[in-house]
């Protein structure tokens, strides 16, 4: 049997790969392939794969996609562009991020009677992340303002990182209420540690590397094969230090991505090329695994009201505070409700979904469920969305 899902994952990336420009080119973008895939070939479907992945095991890949997107997404950056424009991704972190969480709070107690109001929270901090990979297809588009791109693209890059400290104090709370009057200074520290160490360790991290690369280099000690899975290697290594110190790991590949970016400039293209490889295949697994090991056995437990909060989440809970945040800083109307639309949900949730699956909370599986909802819900919206959108914001622009 595990021959032939080897041999049925190998023959659909082969297949995708000779294909991927022209897929490109249409409204569907890729997560929607990889993940119709492992429904059609999955339980549901053709019962041809069947993928025995535990949550801890989507969990691991889904963190290390997200790290090497992460990585690689921040390296492309352009720090002049970003730097100019800075507030955008300052409102919508400081701004935006809170508001979205409080928004997503307000509707989880009108839509959801059996949940508690903590565990409301925790679903709203859940679904304030967007997913890097699933914009993908926005923030690399040169159709779209730099402003817009770079803006997206910290947005995605830092969020997650944010809110693993809020919801770690929020699962603390769950588990015991009798420690909010002293989980204050607590929290803080959580919230330090977890950006500080993260930034730290990337900071440390990509200096270091990228001097120990041009080293190498300049004395023609790396070959042409081992080149390529340097900044892979660097990319896990940086969210993998990170966690284990205690910091985010996401925050870390961030940052030392967005510092590698800037060090090895003359040569970043080619070091980055099979780490961007590396990162779509794990996205394309990722992806076909969420299809085939999690849609298919959840989708008819989705009730009226968990498809109502996926929907909202995607809409009024994200575009409201955006459009909010963004107020005053000189975007145009579409601007703004654009950069409220593209904040797909992805792989952060789907972190965070197995961490809450994990702490056995009394509505955790309505949580998760949820949670899955409204990443199939995004992963539909936003890639059938994406061209047509980027193409109509570029027309108004001319």
């Amino acid at each position: 049997m595990m021959y032939e899902i080897l041999a049925i994952l190998a023959v659909f990336i082969f297949l995708y790969s000779i294909s991927s420009g022209g897929l490109e080119r249409t409204p569907v973008n890729g997560a929607i392939v990889f993940a119709s895939f492992g429904l059609l070939f999955g339980p549901l479907g053709l019962g041809l794969l069947n993928l025995d992945v535990d949550a801890e095991g989507l969990r691991t890949l889904a963190e290390l996609t997200l790290a090497l997107i992460l990585f690689t997404d921040a390296a492309h950056a352009n720090l002049a562009v970003l730097i100019k424009n800075f507030r955008i991704p300052q409102r919508l972190l400081l701004i935006g991020l809170p508001l979205t969480i409080l928004l997503g709070f307000i509707v989880g107690i009108m839509v959801f009677k059996q949940l508690s109001l903590l565990e409301i929270v925790i679903l709203s901090v859940i679904l304030a992340p967007t997913d890097a990979a699933l914009g993908k297809a926005v923030v690399t588009d040169k159709s779209v303002p730099e402003n817009i791109r770079e803006g997206l693209n910290v947005e995605s890059g830092l969020n997650d990182g944010i809110c693993v400290p809020i919801l770690f104090v929020f699962l603390a709370l769950m588990a015991d209420s009798n420690v909010a009057n002293n989980l204050s200074f607590p929290a803080l520290r959580l919230f330090a540690e977890e950006i500080g160490i993260g930034i730290a360790v990337g900071a440390a991290l990509a200096i270091l590397s990228a001097r120990l690369i041009k080293y190498s280099v300049d004395r023609k000690w790396i070959t042409n094969t081992w080149q390529q899975l340097t900044v892979a290697a660097l990319a896990i290594a940086c969210f993998a230090l990170a966690q284990a110190l205690g910091g985010s790991g996401f925050i870390a590949a961030f940052a030392a991505g967005l510092i590698f970016g800037v060090i090895s400039k003359p040569h970043k293209h080619n070091l980055l090329l099979a780490a961007e490889g590396t990162g779509d295949v794990f996205a394309l697994i990722t992806w076909v695994v969420f299809g085939s090991a999690v849609i298919s056995k959840v989708i008819g437990n989705f009730t009226w009201e968990i498809v109502l909060y996926a929907a909202l989440s995607l809409t009024l809970i994200r575009m409201l505070p955006v459009f909010l945040a963004l107020s005053g800083i000189g975007l145009r109307t579409d601007e703004k409700l654009f950069i409220g639309w593209f904040g797909p949900r992805g792989l952060a949730s789907i972190v965070f979904g197995v961490i809450v699956l994990n702490e056995h909370l009394p509505g955790g599986e309505l949580i998760a469920l949820t949670a899955v909802c409204t990443i199939l819900l995004s992963i539909i919206a936003h890639g059938l969305s994406a061209h047509s959108l980027v193409a109509r914001l570029a027309a108004r622009l001319r």
